[in-house]
């Protein structure tokens, strides 16, 4: 895809092989329509599962999952770029037909010093490229108004996901689901589609995100389905 003049202004710099690299995974190029799934619980609807499945590109994150044949539909049976962490509780469709898929790996606390372990649930030849934490942290950092550095702060997978793209892809049409902190913003604890729950970690500051995905709605720059 060649980014026009207007384009290649709104993507932030040094992001722009990135956005080139998630649209090589897209059904259809040019990318006019990006779907980003959060792993909130959601009920039956055909017509939010269609609208996903008809995205150009669909984005998923960690534990998701995906409709399956003869099961009510609900959030679409695609996933095109999965952007998930080394403690990621695998589903039975994270790794399923991995090589068909590209996979980001979002480690922020790597920033801040935590090291990290290769988990034994990934396959031995899983490819994945890991997100570029000195520019993704510093501008998410920035729109979400915190001091991630000073307080060893942290994205959530489910944000940093939408804010990709909304930030990557700015000429389409971005539709959002699956994200429970919009109408919760002080929750302590996640509930998952795939079953069971977790707190939330100390690093997230997810009021923060729940106001500037507000932001984003209100300017209609997204579109919330729940």
């Amino acid at each position: 895809m060649t980014l026009t003049v207007d384009q290649a202004v709104a993507v932030p710099e040094g992001l722009v092989c990135l956005r080139e690299l998630m649209a090589a995974y897209a059904r259809r190029r040019p990318v006019r329509s990006v779907a980003v799934l959060g792993n909130a619980p959601l009920g039956p609807s055909d017509e939010r599962a269609q609208a996903i499945d008809d995205s150009d590109l669909v984005i998923r994150v960690n534990s998701f999952v995906l409709d399956a044949p003869g099961e009510p539909r609900v959030q679409g049976s695609r996933a095109d770029v999965v952007i998930w962490n080394r403690i990621t509780r695998p589903t039975r469709f994270t790794f399923d037909r991995y090589r068909e898929r590209l996979y980001l790996l979002a480690e922020p606390m790597r920033f801040h010093g935590r090291l990290e372990v290769w988990p034994m649930s990934w396959p031995p030849d899983l490819g994945f490229v890991p997100l570029p934490n000195r520019e993704l942290l510093t501008r998410i950092g920035n729109d979400l108004d915190i001091p991630w550095r000073a307080e060893k702060l942290a994205p959530t997978t489910g944000f940093t996901a939408a804010w990709l793209a909304v930030s990557l892809f700015p000429e389409s049409d971005i539709l959002l689901s699956g994200f429970s902190f919009v109408d919760n913003p002080g929750q302590k604890e996640w509930t998952y589609q795939a079953g069971g729950s977790s707190p939330v970690a100390p690093e997230h500051r997810i009021k923060a995100e729940a106001r500037v995905m507000t932001d984003w709605l209100e300017e209609e720059r997204v579109s919330l389905w729940r």
